[in-house]
C-alpha cells in the first residue's frame, strides 16, 4: 500500500496542489492520557499569545509542539505554521492544535479574531470532521464560536474492545487526543474545551461512504453533517470502511453504541454496499440483511433511543439514456419494508442520490466524487477513478439530502438543525463552482475498502 501523508500548501477543492510538506502519521492507540486530561464538569480553557497574563489558564506564548508529558500542543509537524502574535496564534500552512483527553463529549469555545487583519477560518475536528466552514470575522472585532466534538476509545469493558482494521489504527479518530485542524485566515485567541454530558449524541452506524474519512481527498456524509446542527448535538460516527451489518457487529460497534447510547440519542443506520456482496443461503436483502436492521434498530429502541434507516447512497453509474444504473438490487426496497414493518423513521437517500446525479449530468457528477487525473498528488502515477466514494464537494451535498430527509420526518432532531442551515433539493443541487473549502493537510491516494 503507498500511502503518503502531506500538507497541503494550497487550500483548494478540486484545483492541483502545487507544493507538500511531509508529515508522518503514525499514530499510536496507547498514549497515556496525560496530567492535562479534563475529568468530567471541567474545563480546560488555553489562551495564546505574547502579552497575555492570566494565572488560572494555560497560556501559549510559543509554537510549543505536542508532548505526551505536557498533553496538549500543536501536533503533526505544524508547530513551524505557527506564528504566535500578541494575543492570538495565526497560521501559515494548516495546523493541528492537540489536548489529550479521556473518552467522551466535549463542547469546545473558539474566540476568533485579530486587531490587525481579517479572520477566515475553517475548524476540522479529530478525523476531518467538519465544525467551521470558512467563518469570517472583520479586523478589530472577535467572536466566540462553539462546537461538541465525540472522543472515543475502543474499551466497551474489560473484556471487550472494538476491533479495528489495521488502517484504522493509524488515524486521528481512535488516538485518545482531541484534535482541532485549522485551515485558511485564522487568528485564533483562546481554546476552550469542556465535559459535556447532558447533550443529544447522534451515533452513526454504516460503511465508506458515512465514516469518517481520515485524510483527503476521500470523505463522507457523516463527516460533514457535523457542521449542521447545533451546540446541543454531537455526533458520534462508529461506521467504518468496507463494513456490512455482520461485520460492525462482530467488530463489537453495535455493543459499544449500545453500551453508550441513552434515552433521546439517535442511531443512524446506513448500510448495503457490502452487504450486497455476501452471499449464500440465509443472506440477501429479505435474508440476513433484513433480519440485522430490525436487531440495530430494536436494539436501540429498547435503550430508549430514536433508529433513523438511511438507504444507501447510489453509486455513480450512467445508462446511455442519462438514467442512473440501479446498482443495489432490493436492499433499497427491504430497508423500506423493516422500516413500515417496525414503524421506523427512514431517510431515501437512495432515491435523492438518483435525482442529485440524474440532475447533474454524466460529466458534471464527476466533480462530486474522487476522479483526478494522473499526478494531481505526488506518488499519484494512475488516475483516480472512484464512482462509489466522494470527495468533501460531494460528501456536503449527501449531508445536505440526510438533513432534507431529517427536516421531513417527526423527530425532535429537526429542530436542532442550525437556523442558517438552507433548505436544500437535489432537484436543485450546487456546483462544484461554488465550493470553496479548504482542503485538509494530510492525504493518500489508496483507495478506501468497499466499493
Amino acid at each position: 500500500m503507498v500511502k503518503i501523508s502531506t500538507f497541503l500548501s494550497m487550500v483548494i477543492c478540486l484545483a492541483i496542489p502545487t507544493q507538500f510538506f511531509a508529515m508522518p502519521s503514525s499514530i499510536s492507540l496507547n498514549n497515556a492520557v496525560c496530567s492535562s486530561a479534563i475529568n468530567k464538569n471541567e474545563s480546560q480553557l488555553f489562551i495564546f499569545g505574547t502579552s497575555t497574563k492570566d494565572k488560572k489558564n494555560t497560556l501559549i506564548n510559543n509554537a510549543l509542539i505536542y508532548s505526551q508529558t505536557k498533553g496538549y500542543g500543536f501536533d503533526f509537524n505544524s508547530a513551524s505554521n505557527v506564528k504566535i502574535n500578541s494575543n492570538n496564534f495565526s497560521i501559515t500552512n494548516p495546523a493541528y492544535f492537540s489536548v489529550a483527553v479521556p473518552e467522551g463529549n466535549y463542547q469546545v469555545e473558539v474566540t476568533i479574531g485579530s486587531a490587525e487583519k481579517d479572520s477566515k477560518v475553517t475548524i476540522k475536528a479529530e478525523s476531518r470532521r467538519l465544525m467551521l466552514n470558512e467563518f469570517v470575522v472583520k479586523e478589530g472585532q472577535k467572536t466566540i464560536q462553539t462546537f461538541n466534538v465525540n472522543v472515543r476509545n475502543v474499551k466497551i469493558d474489560d473484556q471487550t474492545n472494538i476491533s479495528l482494521k489495521d488502517r484504522e489504527k493509524e488515524i486521528l479518530n481512535w488516538d485518545n487526543k482531541l484534535t482541532l485542524e485549522f485551515l485558511g485566515e485564522a487568528s485564533i485567541q483562546s481554546i476552550k474545551i469542556t465535559k459535556k454530558d447532558n447533550l443529544t449524541v447522534v451515533y452513526l452506524a454504516g460503511d465508506s461512504t458515512v465514516t469518517d474519512q481520515d485524510v483527503e481527498p476521500w470523505a463522507s456524509w457523516g463527516q460533514f453533517i457535523t457542521n449542521y446542527f447545533d451546540s446541543n448535538v454531537v455526533v458520534a460516527n462508529y461506521a467504518y470502511s468496507g463494513s456490512s451489518l455482520s461485520s460492525f457487529k462482530g467488530a463489537n460497534r453495535l455493543k459499544k453504541i449500545l453500551s453508550e447510547i441513552k434515552k433521546g440519542d439517535y442511531l443512524f443506520v446506513e448500510f448495503g454496499h457490502n452487504d450486497e456482496k455476501i452471499k449464500g443461503e440465509g443472506n440477501g436483502a429479505f435474508g440476513s440483511y433484513s433480519t440485522l436492521l430490525t436487531e440495530f434498530v430494536n436494539s436501540a429502541k429498547e435503550k430508549g433511543a430514536i433508529p433513523v434507516l438511511v438507504t444507501p447512497t447510489q453509486r455513480r453509474f450512467f445508462n446511455e439514456n442519462g438514467t442512473l444504473k440501479e446498482t443495489h438490487g432490493d436492499f433499497p426496497a427491504a430497508m423500506r419494508d423493516v422500516a413500515k414493518k417496525n414503524n421506523i423513521a427512514l431517510i431515501d437517500v437512495t432515491k435523492m442520490t438518483t435525482t442529485l446525479y440524474q440532475t447533474w449530468g454524466d460529466e458534471p457528477s464527476r466533480k462530486a466524487f474522487v476522479q483526478y487525473p494522473a499526478n494531481t498528488f505526488p506518488g499519484q502515477t494512475k488516475a483516480l477513478d472512484d464512482n462509489t466514494h466522494f470527495n468533501s464537494f460531494g460528501a456536503n451535498e449527501i449531508a445536505l439530502c440526510v438533513l432534507t430527509g431529517i427536516r421531513e420526518l417527526d423527530i425532535p432532531l429537526k429542530k436542532q438543525i442550525k437556523k442558517e442551515t438552507p433548505d436544500y433539493n437535489p432537484n436543485k443541487p450546487n456546483f462544484i463552482s461554488s465550493w470553496t473549502l479548504p482542503m485538509s493537510a494530510r492525504f493518500e491516494i489508496v483507495k478506501p475498502d468497499g466499493n
